[in-house]
């Protein structure tokens, strides 16, 4: 039993004995009680003193088999748990259900989390790193949860910049150069076109022309549009696979295009469209309209976003649709949710996990104008970093370079995820790759001392003492490991996987906190073998935190 649990029935307990619902409020640095009562509300009510109240029902109370002792101080009710019965509970059930615990049973319930979505014909930028590993976390969290999740990736394979592309390609592409280096030369022309089109305006309308022939399957456009996407795919699987990213679908804008007929059919049907100089809108209530076709006849992201939705909605039968997409784009899923609950699905909620922006020296990345670095670039600049240290550090440790790269890897991932999403972040090699602090390279390297330690110790179960777990920092210890199926309730109602990445680091600096105030091999058995049982549960959560996050796992550093 957790002590979320525990809680839980205690408040049902007090519920029965003053007729309300409660809600218990822990104490998570107090080493006198666990949980607190504020009870004037409840005097207030009934008319009586707060002390009468504690009276009336510390006699009942009392009997339930978790609490120790119930204390009356300054118009609160006071909790002490059984730590010695407790803490053997919450132990016993991670070691018996190991990375299972904290999982929930199937809740029949669809979830499509869209993240990642990179642009074709570019490379992927730091900028894209925030939407690809929260939502990786944020699949894994529901999943654990019990969710049926779908993840997509919605590539950026369709609109206006493809037009830009074929005239840039036309104009200035040297077939050879792009075989030998497809993307950073691809990447090349589309800035080269838009330093072209500021001299030359004619260059846009061009491009906007090339679109709508792409549009109208121009056979030369497309197999050139094919090729754009093929090359680009085949860069962005490489990184996903070092990233340890995986989706269900690959699904990029162009793979709704022959469902746009019928959804501007529909909208013309409920009578949603207005023209205004040839262009079809959306008119909104409190916010601009929604632009669903331009005066060419040509598409927007708007239209293509539509359709999607409905086929989503239609093929997966999902409750929920999860856009993880940076801050810049809030206003426009207000536009999008207001306009599918007037097409009438309002069965299908649809919210922006919206995330601030990666900063370098605090400046904003921007492709157009230069200022930017492939995150390619940055896991090799990480991994060349790591390998140092590691040549510093230890050595001897085999497969060097391949551990260099997992942790460059986790550090990039764990500087985004400890982070409130809604926060910019501000990159720095240097800082992510210490091994102390809030870091992933502190992370692994406790996982990896924890983990070598099991691997030489075997634990006795019948040579434990459970009155050793009633000592402040190792009850504190088992309290956080007890709250890691609640961490992960709040993580997911909340979209925050900063509030697992949270609950981690404090579990990884008490657990290094004890190691450091105990001796965990101590000479009596005993002793031993109670230490290492709640090493074990530690490891557990460590190494199942780990796993959702993205974080990689090493046996030894």
């Amino acid at each position: 039993m957790t002590l979320e649990n525990i809680k839980i029935k205690i408040e049902k307990t007090l519920k029965k004995l003053l007729n309300e619902d409660v809600f218990l409020q822990e104490q998570v640095n107090n080493y006198d009680f666990d949980f607190s009562l504020p009870l004037f509300a409840y005097a207030k009510k009934q008319k009586l003193n707060p002390a009468l109240i504690f009276k009336n029902i510390e006699k009942e109370l009392i009997k339930t088999e978790e609490i120790e002792e119930i204390m009356f101080l300054n118009g609160f009710l006071n909790i002490k748990l059984k730590r010695k019965l407790v803490a053997k509970n919450i132990l016993l059930e991670i070691n018996r259900l190991q990375s299972n615990y904290g999982d929930q049973p199937n809740k029949n319930k669809t979830v499509v989390i869209d993240y990642s979505s990179p642009n074709i014909a570019k490379n992927f930028s730091v900028g894209h790193l925030r939407s690809t590993v929260l939502g990786n976390a944020l699949k894994n969290i529901y999943q654990k949860l019990g969710f049926k999740v779908i993840g997509i990736n919605h590539l950026g394979d369709w609109g206006t910049q493809f037009g830009k592309m074929i005239v840039a390609y036309q104009k200035w592409g040297q077939k050879e150069k792009i075989l030998k280096d497809p993307i950073n030369e691809l990447q090349k022309l589309y800035l080269l076109f838009h330093q072209k089109a500021e001299e030359n305006q004619t260059l846009n309308d061009e491009a906007n022309e090339a679109f709508l022939q792409l549009e109208k399957k121009n056979k030369e456009y497309l197999e050139l549009w094919k090729y754009f996407r093929d090359v680009s795919l085949n860069e962005f699987c490489k990184i996903y696979k070092i990233l340890g990213v995986s989706f269900d679908y690959f699904l990029g804008e162009s793979f709704y295009n022959d469902q746009i007929k019928e959804l501007l059919e529909e909208l013309h049907q409920k009578k949603l469209l207005k023209q205004e100089e040839k262009m079809l809108l959306i008119e909104l209530d409190q916010l601009p309209p929604g632009l669903i076709q331009k005066t060419n006849g040509s598409t927007l992201y708007l239209t293509r976003d539509l359709a999607t939705l409905k086929y989503r909605y239609k093929t997966y039968n999902c409750q929920t649709i999860l856009y993880v997409v940076g801050n810049e784009q809030k206003l426009y899923f207000k536009q999008l949710d207001q306009i599918i609950k007037k097409m009438g699905y309002h069965d299908v909620t649809i919210e922006n996990i919206n995330f601030g922006l990666v900063l370098m020296d605090g400046k904003k990345i921007s492709t157009r104008h230069h200022k930017f670095t492939t995150l390619m670039d940055v896991i090799n600049q990480a991994t060349n970093l790591a390998e140092k240290i590691i040549q510093e550090k230890n050595p001897s440790l085999t497969n060097i370079k391949e551990t260099a790269q997992k942790i460059a890897v986790g550090a990039i991932i764990f500087n985004d995820l400890k982070n409130d999403r809604h926060l910019d972040i501000d990159f720095n090699l240097e800082n992510i790759l210490q091994f102390k602090g809030q870091t992933a390279p502190y992370l692994q390297y406790t996982a990896a001392r924890l983990n070598s330690l099991l691997k030489k110790e075997k634990i006795d179960f019948q040579l434990i003492d459970e009155n050793i777990y009633q000592q402040n920092h190792y009850f504190a210890l088992i309290k956080l490991l007890s709250q890691f199926p609640w961490i992960l309730e709040k993580s997911q109602k909340e979209k925050m996987p900063s509030i697992l990445s949270r609950h981690l680091i404090k579990i990884t600096q008490n657990v290094n906190g004890l190691y450091a105030q105990e001796r965990i091999l101590s000479h009596d058995k005993i002793i031993k073998n109670t230490n290492l049982l709640l090493i074990k549960a530690v490891l557990i959560v460590i190494k199942e935190s780990l796993r959702i996050l993205g974080i990689p796992f090493l046996e030894s550093m």
